[in-house]
Order: structure tokens, then sequence, then C-alpha cells
């Protein structure tokens, strides 16, 4: 095979400035969403200790509450920004949602008690909400069929970056909390690069000059040939954010617990935990965002989703049960992250090529932020099932990876959208 033919079967082949720009501008603006999100995981315990005054049993409770609040407020962002980026433009309503979720992530360094945090926390999920549904849909218009794959999971899998972010921070400041959240106001410099470089796709241009509809949820949910693949991606997104939340993330309290067990302090544990999950953790989860792309353009986006589903589903009882030494278990954490969280940049590959123009943001950040409400009752199970009395957190961990066989079953009567254009 000649060196021309081998060049052109390589996705980036013809790819041009505006696009790789559109793609950084929206990994950018994700890598902060995520940064505001895992902010808060990594500080919760100061920050609410600080507000409650020590008080473990109402810092536990508001911990799950805070969750829950943050979730509420992804849902009602992404639905009401992913409508408006169908009818307004992806450019306006992105800049919009980044100057929400910065502004009121700089205020939280302002706050005084537990439900001024509520209102802060509720709004920034807000505008994170909205960013992920617009960039997800303005990627997938952007990019040819040839390479949506892999931009998409290239824009999805920079949250490590995010990650990293928040760990490095929350590791720097320590007890001072508040600190982190000022980094939050870092994105609004995005708005002037967007107002100045993002153009609106011509498939967006083409179908309001058509005078169609725009981001309609009655179209969306009455409509047959769009209603099945909404509520069925918003169950396989429930399936993803209820074990990321309730799976995932528990890798901060599997190290935590295996080194309480062998004597560490509660201070010395809790950092190392912070750095096991946000650093070692988080590597091999960004590994398996970026793996899912090349993965998904080589065997379709429905059997990705089940190769990935299955080995979240044996690596988990792998953490739990075999490290017998804190280097082992080291070792595992960036598997456990890889395979518990690569499924997720199939949600920003998948979500968005299964809706037309006019409905895409709306669909996408349907199935994605009503994902994240349909999450909350796993979030409440599984706070649940942690605090049992007598009960293992390794066994609640397992117990809750089961659900990685209803993303299984779902993902089945959804439609394979391999190498096919996005609908007009």
């Amino acid at each position: 095979m000649s060196k021309s033919s081998n060049t052109a079967e390589r996705w980036y082949t013809g790819i041009d400035r505006y696009q790789w720009l559109v793609l950084i501008i929206a990994s950018a603006g994700w890598v902060f969403d995520v940064y505001e999100s895992q902010i808060f995981n990594l500080t919760r315990n100061s920050l609410l200790n600080e507000l409650l005054e020590n008080d473990e049993a109402r810092v536990t409770l508001w911990g799950d509450w805070m969750l829950a609040v943050f979730l509420a407020g992804g849902t009602t962002g992404g639905l009401l920004f992913g409508s408006l980026a169908d009818r307004y433009g992806r450019g306006p309503i992105m800049i919009v949602t980044i100057l929400v979720y910065s502004l009121f992530s700089g205020l939280t360094y302002f706050v005084g008690d537990i439900y001024q945090l509520v209102v802060l926390r509720f709004l920034v999920s807000v505008g994170i909400g909205g960013e992920w549904a617009v960039a997800a849909a303005l990627v997938a218009e952007v990019f040819p069929a040839k390479a949506r794959s892999q931009a998409s999971a290239i824009f999805h899998g920079s949250s490590v970056l995010g990650t990293w972010l928040a760990a490095v921070a929350a590791i720097a400041v320590g007890e001072q909390w508040r600190y982190a959240y000022v980094l939050g106001v870092l994105p609004a410099i995005l708005v002037l690069w967007v107002r100045t470089t993002v153009k609106e796709p011509d498939q967006w241009v083409q179908t309001r000059r058509q005078s169609r509809p725009m981001g309609s949820f009655s179209e969306l949910l009455l409509n047959p040939q769009w209603n099945r693949r909404a509520i069925l991606g918003l169950l396989l997104a429930a399936v993803g954010l209820g074990t990321f939340w309730s799976v995932t993330i528990a890798g901060k309290d599997i190290v935590s617990q295996f080194l309480l067990d062998r004597g560490s302090s509660e201070s010395a544990a809790e950092q190392s935990s912070k750095f096991a999950y946000g650093i070692i953790q988080a590597t091999g989860g960004g590994l398996g965002l970026l793996m899912f792309g090349p993965l998904a353009a080589r065997l379709g986006r429905r059997p990705a989703f089940v190769w990935f589903h299955l080995c979240g589903l044996a690596i988990v009882p792998v953490v739990c049960f075999v490290p017998n030494t804190y280097g082992l278990l080291l070792c595992l954490l960036p598997v456990y992250g890889f395979f518990t969280m690569g499924m997720h940049s199939g949600y920003a590959i998948y979500f968005p090529e299964l809706f037309p123009t006019h409905l895409r943001a709306t669909g996408t950040s349907f199935c994605f932020n009503g994902g994240r409400l349909a999450a909350v009752p796993i979030l409440i199970l599984s706070g649940y099932i942690k605090q049992l009395d007598g009960l293992d957190l390794r066994y609640a961990i397992c117990g809750l990876a089961l659900l990685y066989l209803a993303g299984i079953a779902i993902i089945r009567f959804l439609p394979e959208t391999h190498q096919q254009e996005l609908p007009a």
C-alpha cells in the first residue's frame, strides 16, 4: 500500500485550521466545566466542615444533597441552553453559558453559609450543563463524518485536564478552599475567543432559513421519529452518569479506606486519595475517553459502548479486592478509570448523531443532561447503601457496578450511526 493511500486513511487528513480551532475552543470550555464540578468533590470536606461547623452528620447529609443540586442545575441549564442554541446559534449561547458558570464559581469565594452555597452551585451547574450540549453539537457539525468520532472523543477526553487542574488546585490550597474557586473565573477569558472565532455551521444556517421549528421540545418528545432516541439516550446517559458518581468517583474512597485500614491518619489518607484519584486514576480515565473515539470509528458506536460497559463491570471487583499493597492499588487505578470513564466520550460522539440539525443541541442536551436528573435516584441509592452499618464499602461499590448491565441492555435498542452523515 502506498504512502499516499495510508495518509488518506488518517482521520485528520483534510481538517482545516478553523475546524481545529473549534475543537480547541470547545475542549477548553469543557476543561473548565469539569474543573468546576471536580473542585467541589475535592474540597467538599474542608468547605462543608467550615460552613457547618464540623457537624459530621450534617456534612455527610449536605454532601449528598449538594451533588443532587448540582445534577438538577446541570439538567436545567442543559435543557434551557440546548434549546436556545438550536434557536439562536451555537456561538452566542456558548458565550452565555461560559459567563454563567465562571461568574458564579468566582462568587463562591465569598460564600458565608450553606444556603448561599446551594444557590451558587446550582447556578454554576446551569452553565456547565448548557456549555457541554452546545459544544458537543458544534464539534459534530463542524467535523466531517470520517473524523467526527475522533474529534468528539478528543473534545470530551479533554475533561481529564480539568480533573488534573482541580486536583492540583485542591492539593495546593489545602484547607484554604476558597482560593480554588477563584480560578473558576478564568474561563470568562474564553468569551472573547469564542466571539471572534466561532461562526455558525452551514447546516444550521441553511436549516434556519427553511423556517423550521428550532429547538422544539414538543417535536423532540412527541415525534415518534425522535422521541424513542431521546428517551433511550437519556437512560443510557443515566447509567453512565449514575455509575460515574457512585462507582468512578468512589476510587477516591477506595484509596482512603485502604490507607485508613493500614494505619494512616485521616489527613494523610485524604491527601493521598486526592492525588490517587485526581491524578493517577484520572490519567487512565482520560486515556479511556480518548480511546473510545478510535474504537467507535473502527467497531461502531454500539459495540464500543457494550465493550466499555462490560470491562467496567469486570474491573470494579478487581480494584476493590485484589490489591494488597498501596503500590498495586495505584497501578490498577488507571485501568479502573479507563474502563469506568471511557464510555462518557461516547455521549459526545453518539448523541449529536441521533438528531436532525434543528433539534441537535436540544436532543443532545436532553439525553446527557436529562440523564443527570435520572441519575439522582442512583445517587440516593448509592448514599444509602454505602452508609449501611456493617456493609463493606467494596461490596457496595461492586453492587452498584451491576448498573453497567443496564447500559448494555439499553444500547441494543438504539440505532447504529457509524459512518453515517448527520440527520439533516
